[in-house]
C-alpha cells in the first residue's frame, strides 16, 4: 500500500487483489465521517430519525404488497 499526500487531496494506492467488498465498506466509512464531521445532531436525534424513516418505509412496503 501506498500512501501519498497531494496539495489537495490523499491518494491510497492498494494491490489489485485487494477485496473489493471490504474495500467498499472502508469506503462507505470514510464517507460518512466525512458528511458527520460538522454535524451538530445528538445520538439522540439520529436514532429517532431512524425508527421514523424505517416505520415509513415499512408502512410503503406494506401497502405496495397489500399487506
Amino acid at each position: 500500500m501506498i500512501l501519498e499526500r497531494t496539495n489537495n487531496e490523499i491518494l491510497v494506492r492498494l494491490p489489485a487483489d485487494v477485496d473489493l467488498t471490504e474495500l467498499q465498506n472502508m469506503l462507505d466509512y470514510l464517507e460518512y465521517k466525512e458528511n458527520t464531521a460538522m454535524s451538530k445532531a445528538q445520538q439522540k436525534d439520529v436514532d429517532e430519525l431512524s425508527e421514523s424513516v424505517n416505520r415509513r418505509i415499512w408502512r410503503k412496503i406494506k401497502d405496495q404488497r397489500k399487506l
